[in-house]
């Protein structure tokens, strides 16, 4: 065996100690841990730089996200982010308006 071989026996690289560290976790806290620190990390973050923030990160993202699908070969066929946007807009007024409808009853 040569030196490096030796020095590597039985030691595990960050990466592999990070994974396993992380299935261990998953084993034994479950999902609902997940759930609670993510919830937790993103009301810290919303404290901390505030709800303009997310638009900003979001709008960041959908354009990005737009940019890959352009005329590429997925997107044929397949709803525009524009056209999907608008449908989602009809479908929250029409919700508001069967709200108010409700609550005149």
């Amino acid at each position: 065996m040569t030196m490096r071989a030796e020095e590597k026996k039985g030691k595990m690289s960050v990466a592999e100690a990070g994974r396993r560290g992380g299935q261990r976790t998953a084993k034994t806290h479950g999902r609902e841990f997940y759930e609670q620190i993510g919830r937790k990390g993103g009301e810290k973050v919303a404290e901390e730089r505030g709800p303009e923030f997310y638009s900003q990160i979001g709008s960041k993202g959908g354009s990005e996200r737009a940019k890959q699908h352009e005329g590429s070969p997925e997107a044929a066929g397949k709803t525009s982010l524009e056209e999907a946007g608008h449908r989602g807009g009809q479908k929250v007024r029409r919700l508001i308006q069967e709200g108010k409808q409700h609550e005149n009853e």
